[in-house]
Protein backbone atom coordinates (compact mmCIF):
# COMPACT_ATOMS: atom_id res chain seq x y z
CA UNK A 1 0.00 0.00 0.00
CA UNK A 2 1.32 3.39 -0.97
CA UNK A 3 0.66 6.34 1.34
CA UNK A 4 -0.27 9.69 -0.23
CA UNK A 5 2.57 12.19 0.40
CA UNK A 6 0.36 14.56 2.47
CA UNK A 7 -0.80 11.73 4.74
CA UNK A 8 2.75 10.48 5.12
CA UNK A 9 3.93 13.93 6.20
CA UNK A 10 1.12 14.19 8.75
CA UNK A 11 2.02 10.82 10.21
CA UNK A 12 5.70 11.76 10.31
CA UNK A 13 4.98 15.01 12.16
CA UNK A 14 2.67 13.23 14.61
CA UNK A 15 5.36 10.65 15.24
CA UNK A 16 7.97 13.35 15.85
CA UNK A 17 5.88 15.27 18.34
CA UNK A 18 4.40 12.21 19.98
CA UNK A 19 7.10 11.97 22.70
CA UNK A 20 6.46 15.60 23.65
CA UNK A 21 2.79 14.90 24.24
CA UNK A 22 3.58 11.78 26.24
CA UNK A 23 5.98 13.70 28.44
CA UNK A 24 3.40 16.40 29.05
CA UNK A 25 0.89 13.73 29.93
CA UNK A 26 3.16 12.41 32.68
CA UNK A 27 2.21 15.26 35.02
CA UNK A 28 -0.80 17.18 33.66
CA UNK A 29 -1.72 18.40 37.16
CA UNK A 30 1.80 19.18 38.39
CA UNK A 31 2.33 19.97 41.14
CA UNK A 32 0.02 17.96 43.38
CA UNK A 33 2.22 17.94 46.50
CA UNK A 34 4.97 20.02 48.15
CA UNK A 35 8.18 20.71 46.23
CA UNK A 36 11.57 20.52 47.95
CA UNK A 37 14.06 23.21 46.97
CA UNK A 38 17.53 22.07 48.02
CA UNK A 39 19.85 24.96 48.91
CA UNK A 40 23.48 23.75 49.06
CA UNK A 41 24.45 26.67 51.29
CA UNK A 42 24.05 27.35 55.02
CA UNK A 43 20.97 29.19 56.22
CA UNK A 44 21.22 32.97 56.48
CA UNK A 45 23.43 33.74 53.49
CA UNK A 46 22.38 35.70 50.41
CA UNK A 47 21.68 32.54 48.38
CA UNK A 48 19.52 31.13 51.18
CA UNK A 49 17.60 34.41 51.50
CA UNK A 50 17.11 34.43 47.73
CA UNK A 51 15.79 30.86 47.77
CA UNK A 52 13.25 31.69 50.47
CA UNK A 53 12.16 34.88 48.73
CA UNK A 54 11.60 33.16 45.38
CA UNK A 55 10.22 30.04 47.03
CA UNK A 56 7.48 31.94 48.82
CA UNK A 57 6.25 33.63 45.65
CA UNK A 58 6.60 30.46 43.60
CA UNK A 59 4.57 28.57 46.20
CA UNK A 60 1.73 31.04 45.77
CA UNK A 61 1.77 30.64 42.00
CA UNK A 62 1.93 26.83 42.10
CA UNK A 63 -0.51 26.53 45.00
CA UNK A 64 1.83 24.11 46.75
CA UNK A 65 4.38 24.60 49.56
CA UNK A 66 8.02 25.08 48.55
CA UNK A 67 10.07 23.47 51.30
CA UNK A 68 13.56 24.92 51.64
CA UNK A 69 16.09 22.27 52.62
CA UNK A 70 19.59 23.53 53.42
CA UNK A 71 22.19 20.89 52.56
CA UNK A 72 25.55 22.71 52.81
CA UNK A 73 28.94 21.09 52.68
CA UNK A 74 31.79 20.18 50.33
CA UNK A 75 31.48 23.46 48.44
CA UNK A 76 27.81 22.82 47.45
CA UNK A 77 28.57 19.27 46.27
CA UNK A 78 26.53 17.56 49.00
CA UNK A 79 23.30 19.39 48.18
CA UNK A 80 23.87 19.12 44.45
CA UNK A 81 24.36 15.34 44.73
CA UNK A 82 21.04 15.05 46.57
CA UNK A 83 19.23 16.55 43.58
CA UNK A 84 21.34 14.78 40.94
CA UNK A 85 20.26 11.43 42.38
CA UNK A 86 16.65 12.36 43.17
CA UNK A 87 13.66 11.14 41.14
CA UNK A 88 13.16 13.21 37.99
CA UNK A 89 9.59 14.14 38.84
CA UNK A 90 9.85 17.86 39.58
CA UNK A 91 9.43 17.49 43.34
CA UNK A 92 13.12 17.89 44.20
CA UNK A 93 14.84 20.90 42.64
CA UNK A 94 18.14 22.70 43.22
CA UNK A 95 19.20 26.26 43.82
CA UNK A 96 22.22 26.13 41.55
CA UNK A 97 24.91 28.74 41.25
CA UNK A 98 28.29 29.69 39.88
CA UNK A 99 30.00 27.46 42.44
CA UNK A 100 28.53 24.45 40.64
CA UNK A 101 30.18 25.54 37.39
CA UNK A 102 33.48 26.00 39.21
CA UNK A 103 33.30 22.63 40.94
CA UNK A 104 32.87 20.84 37.62
CA UNK A 105 36.61 21.35 37.09
CA UNK A 106 37.86 21.92 40.64
CA UNK A 107 36.83 18.46 41.86
CA UNK A 108 38.13 15.55 39.82
CA UNK A 109 36.06 12.83 41.52
CA UNK A 110 32.39 13.53 42.20
CA UNK A 111 29.53 11.06 42.29
CA UNK A 112 27.67 13.20 39.78
CA UNK A 113 28.37 15.26 36.68
CA UNK A 114 26.85 18.72 37.03
CA UNK A 115 26.40 19.38 33.31
CA UNK A 116 25.12 15.87 32.60
CA UNK A 117 22.99 15.22 35.69
CA UNK A 118 21.35 18.58 36.41
CA UNK A 119 18.65 19.85 34.05
CA UNK A 120 18.71 23.67 33.65
CA UNK A 121 15.30 25.06 34.59
CA UNK A 122 15.48 28.83 35.04
CA UNK A 123 17.89 31.57 36.03
CA UNK A 124 16.95 33.89 38.89
CA UNK A 125 19.55 36.55 39.61
CA UNK A 126 23.05 37.71 38.89
CA UNK A 127 25.35 39.51 41.27
CA UNK A 128 28.72 41.16 41.11
CA UNK A 129 31.50 41.76 43.58
CA UNK A 130 33.24 44.62 45.27
CA UNK A 131 37.00 44.81 45.19
CA UNK A 132 37.39 45.99 48.78
CA UNK A 133 40.22 46.70 51.18
CA UNK A 134 40.77 47.11 54.88
CA UNK A 135 40.24 50.74 55.98
CA UNK A 136 43.81 50.81 57.32
CA UNK A 137 45.27 50.21 53.86
CA UNK A 138 46.41 53.58 52.39
CA UNK A 139 44.80 53.12 48.97
CA UNK A 140 41.57 54.48 47.49
CA UNK A 141 41.68 53.32 43.87
CA UNK A 142 42.52 50.15 41.96
CA UNK A 143 45.60 51.84 40.49
CA UNK A 144 46.82 52.82 43.96
CA UNK A 145 46.29 49.26 45.19
CA UNK A 146 48.29 47.76 42.31
CA UNK A 147 51.14 50.22 42.95
CA UNK A 148 51.07 49.52 46.68
CA UNK A 149 51.05 45.74 46.15
CA UNK A 150 54.01 45.92 43.76
CA UNK A 151 55.91 48.07 46.25
CA UNK A 152 55.20 45.60 49.08
CA UNK A 153 55.63 42.11 47.56
CA UNK A 154 54.75 39.18 49.82
CA UNK A 155 52.96 41.54 52.24
CA UNK A 156 49.49 41.47 50.66
CA UNK A 157 46.95 38.81 51.60
CA UNK A 158 43.65 38.30 49.81
CA UNK A 159 40.77 36.74 51.73
CA UNK A 160 37.97 34.57 50.41
CA UNK A 161 35.12 32.42 51.68
CA UNK A 162 36.83 29.23 50.56
CA UNK A 163 39.12 27.58 48.04
CA UNK A 164 37.51 27.57 44.61
CA UNK A 165 34.80 30.06 45.58
CA UNK A 166 34.13 32.89 43.10
CA UNK A 167 35.75 35.32 45.56
CA UNK A 168 38.91 33.19 45.47
CA UNK A 169 38.97 32.94 41.69
CA UNK A 170 38.39 36.69 41.35
CA UNK A 171 41.58 37.23 43.31
CA UNK A 172 43.44 34.69 41.16
CA UNK A 173 42.29 36.41 37.99
CA UNK A 174 43.40 39.78 39.40
CA UNK A 175 46.83 38.32 40.20
CA UNK A 176 47.18 36.90 36.69
CA UNK A 177 46.18 40.12 34.98
CA UNK A 178 48.34 42.44 37.11
CA UNK A 179 51.35 40.25 37.83
CA UNK A 180 51.24 41.10 41.53
CA UNK A 181 51.73 38.51 44.25
CA UNK A 182 49.09 38.01 46.92
CA UNK A 183 48.83 35.26 49.52
CA UNK A 184 45.41 33.60 49.50
CA UNK A 185 43.77 33.18 52.92
CA UNK A 186 40.58 31.07 52.75
CA UNK A 187 38.03 31.42 55.55
CA UNK A 188 35.20 29.02 56.46
CA UNK A 189 32.60 31.48 55.23
CA UNK A 190 31.86 35.02 54.08
CA UNK A 191 31.16 36.40 57.55
CA UNK A 192 34.53 35.19 58.86
CA UNK A 193 36.34 36.54 55.80
CA UNK A 194 34.76 39.96 56.23
CA UNK A 195 35.75 40.01 59.89
CA UNK A 196 39.30 39.15 58.85
CA UNK A 197 39.30 42.03 56.37
CA UNK A 198 37.93 44.52 58.87
CA UNK A 199 40.51 43.40 61.43
CA UNK A 200 43.35 43.81 58.93
CA UNK A 201 44.23 40.10 58.91
CA UNK A 202 43.93 40.29 55.11
CA UNK A 203 44.30 43.45 53.06
CA UNK A 204 41.95 42.88 50.15
CA UNK A 205 38.93 40.79 49.24
CA UNK A 206 36.44 40.28 46.44
CA UNK A 207 32.99 39.86 47.94
CA UNK A 208 29.43 40.03 46.64
CA UNK A 209 27.84 43.45 46.84
CA UNK A 210 24.91 41.96 48.75
CA UNK A 211 26.92 40.76 51.73
CA UNK A 212 29.34 43.70 51.83
CA UNK A 213 27.21 46.74 51.05
CA UNK A 214 26.24 47.54 54.66
CA UNK A 215 29.87 47.27 55.80
CA UNK A 216 30.89 49.60 52.98
CA UNK A 217 28.20 52.12 53.91
CA UNK A 218 29.25 51.94 57.57
CA UNK A 219 32.89 52.57 56.66
CA UNK A 220 34.05 49.23 58.06
CA UNK A 221 35.62 48.34 54.71
CA UNK A 222 36.50 50.44 51.67
CA UNK A 223 35.18 49.50 48.22
CA UNK A 224 37.60 50.40 45.45
CA UNK A 225 35.54 49.17 42.50
CA UNK A 226 32.93 46.71 41.27
CA UNK A 227 33.75 43.68 39.13
CA UNK A 228 30.95 44.13 36.58
CA UNK A 229 31.67 45.25 33.03
CA UNK A 230 29.67 48.44 33.63
CA UNK A 231 29.11 50.64 36.65
CA UNK A 232 26.09 49.81 38.77
CA UNK A 233 23.11 52.13 38.51
CA UNK A 234 22.79 52.02 42.30
CA UNK A 235 26.45 53.06 42.77
CA UNK A 236 27.24 55.26 39.77
CA UNK A 237 30.28 56.92 41.38
CA UNK A 238 32.06 53.62 42.05
CA UNK A 239 34.26 52.65 39.09
CA UNK A 240 34.67 49.18 37.67
CA UNK A 241 37.90 47.22 38.02
CA UNK A 242 37.93 47.08 34.21
CA UNK A 243 38.38 50.85 34.02
CA UNK A 244 41.86 50.29 35.45
CA UNK A 245 42.33 46.70 34.25
CA UNK A 246 40.65 46.28 30.84
CA UNK A 247 39.03 42.87 30.38
CA UNK A 248 38.54 42.12 34.07
CA UNK A 249 34.97 41.02 34.77
CA UNK A 250 33.56 38.70 37.40
CA UNK A 251 29.93 37.99 38.09
CA UNK A 252 27.98 35.13 39.57
CA UNK A 253 24.44 33.82 39.32
CA UNK A 254 21.79 31.71 40.95
CA UNK A 255 19.16 29.67 39.20
CA UNK A 256 17.10 26.53 39.50
CA UNK A 257 17.96 23.06 38.28
CA UNK A 258 16.28 19.66 38.41
CA UNK A 259 17.40 16.05 37.99
CA UNK A 260 18.22 15.16 34.41
CA UNK A 261 15.23 13.57 32.70
CA UNK A 262 12.64 15.77 34.39
CA UNK A 263 9.72 15.97 31.93
CA UNK A 264 9.85 18.94 29.60
CA UNK A 265 6.35 19.99 30.62
CA UNK A 266 7.46 20.34 34.24
CA UNK A 267 10.62 22.25 33.32
CA UNK A 268 8.56 24.60 31.16
CA UNK A 269 5.99 25.14 33.92
CA UNK A 270 8.64 25.96 36.50
CA UNK A 271 10.47 28.24 34.08
CA UNK A 272 7.28 30.11 33.24
CA UNK A 273 6.28 30.60 36.87
CA UNK A 274 9.76 31.69 37.96
CA UNK A 275 9.83 34.24 35.12
CA UNK A 276 6.48 35.57 36.35
CA UNK A 277 7.86 35.87 39.88
CA UNK A 278 10.86 37.84 38.58
CA UNK A 279 8.52 40.16 36.71
CA UNK A 280 6.91 41.28 39.97
CA UNK A 281 8.02 44.82 40.87
CA UNK A 282 8.09 44.08 44.60
CA UNK A 283 10.30 41.04 44.07
CA UNK A 284 12.64 43.13 41.93
CA UNK A 285 12.92 45.74 44.68
CA UNK A 286 13.79 43.03 47.21
CA UNK A 287 16.42 41.59 44.88
CA UNK A 288 17.96 45.02 44.37
CA UNK A 289 18.08 45.47 48.15
CA UNK A 290 20.11 42.25 48.36
CA UNK A 291 22.53 43.53 45.74
CA UNK A 292 21.10 41.14 43.13
CA UNK A 293 19.99 41.80 39.56
CA UNK A 294 16.95 39.89 38.22
CA UNK A 295 18.14 37.48 35.53
CA UNK A 296 15.43 35.68 33.60
CA UNK A 297 16.10 33.18 30.82
CA UNK A 298 14.72 30.12 29.12
CA UNK A 299 15.96 26.72 30.24
CA UNK A 300 17.92 26.43 26.98
CA UNK A 301 19.59 29.80 27.50
CA UNK A 302 20.50 28.82 31.04
CA UNK A 303 22.09 25.61 29.76
CA UNK A 304 24.22 27.58 27.29
CA UNK A 305 25.20 30.05 30.01
CA UNK A 306 26.20 27.28 32.43
CA UNK A 307 28.29 25.52 29.78
CA UNK A 308 30.12 28.80 29.12
CA UNK A 309 30.74 29.29 32.83
CA UNK A 310 32.14 25.76 33.21
CA UNK A 311 34.59 26.44 30.37
CA UNK A 312 35.61 29.90 31.65
CA UNK A 313 36.24 28.87 35.25
CA UNK A 314 37.86 25.62 34.16
CA UNK A 315 40.54 27.50 32.22
CA UNK A 316 41.32 29.73 35.21
CA UNK A 317 41.45 26.81 37.67
CA UNK A 318 43.86 24.88 35.45
CA UNK A 319 46.04 27.94 34.76
CA UNK A 320 46.31 28.76 38.47
CA UNK A 321 46.64 25.05 39.41
CA UNK A 322 43.99 25.39 42.10
CA UNK A 323 43.27 22.25 44.08
CA UNK A 324 40.60 21.65 46.74
CA UNK A 325 41.77 20.81 50.23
Amino acid sequence: MKFPRRLFLKLAVASAIGPTFSKAAIAPDYPTRPIKLVVPFPAGGVSDILARLIGQSLSERLDQPIIIENRPGAGTNIGTAVVAHAPADGYTILLLGTTNSINATLYEKLNFDFVRDIEPVASIARFVYFMEVAPSLPVHTVQEFIAFAKAHPQNISVGSNGIGAPSHLAGELFKQMTGIDMVHVPYPGTAQALQGLMAGQVQVMFDSTGSSIEHVRAGNIRALAVTSSKRLESLPDLPTVAESLPGFEISAMNGVGAPRGTPAAIVERLNREIASVLGDGKIQEQLFALGLLPFSSSSTELGIYVAGEVEKWGKLIKAANIKPI
